[in-house]
């Protein structure tokens, strides 16, 4: 029998993420807080330029089919848990509106999580379950360091299988994206 003077661990509350300083990035995984740095230049330029790349076929219609929201930084709560991907995707089909809400209630259909030596760990192995959890249909991971590119979908089953590796100055169609051609230097070049 437990020693009942003993505590438990307090789970994280909202009141904690916003106490968070502004630079970090503040998040909620199973009940514990996770801060990490503001994203490096190079961390910061991969995903600032995915998100143009993509932005423009698949949310502004210019050059693709349209039909998306394309999504720097989303606050998502997803049960318990609180997480800040680098890029979300919704399919409008799913999210006609954007909620009136600072956070996003629903899952998204496809996120990218941008590595670094201080998160890559974190991004991995504590929200990639999250999102397997939730019904995230894709995840990207981008590693700008390796100049490197991991698609992964998510089985029937709630498991995530890769679909592709592309490194360095590969050019792939890259689903759920695969309408268009993503040149992968574009990711690395300053």
């Amino acid at each position: 029998m437990g020693n009942p003077a003993e505590k438990r661990p307090v789970a994280a509350t909202y009141a904690d993420l916003e106490a968070v300083p502004p630079h970090m990035v503040g998040e909620i995984i199973a009940g514990t807080l996770f801060m990490s740095p503001r994203p490096a230049p190079k961390h910061a330029m991969a995903s600032s330029t995915l998100g143009m790349v993509l932005g423009s076929p698949f949310q502004l219609g210019v050059g693709g089919p349209g039909g998306w929201w394309i999504l720097d930084e989303p606050e998502l709560h997803l049960g318990d848990d609180v997480l800040v991907p680098d890029l979300a995707g919704w399919r409008r089909e799913r999210m006609p509106r954007l909620p009136e809400s600072a956070h996003f209630p629903l899952a998204p259909d496809w996120i990218c999580e941008v590595l670094s030596p201080s998160t890559a760990e974190d991004d991995c192995y504590d929200k990639l379950p999250v999102y397997a959890r939730e019904g995230v249909s894709w995840a990207w991971l981008v590693d700008p360091i390796e100049r490197a590119l991991e698609i992964h979908h998510l089985s029937p089953r709630k498991r995530w299988e890769t679909e592709m590796l592309a490194k360095a100055s590969a050019v792939v169609r890259a689903a759920p994206f695969d309408a268009i051609e993503l040149p992968l230097s574009v990711l690395w070049e300053a």
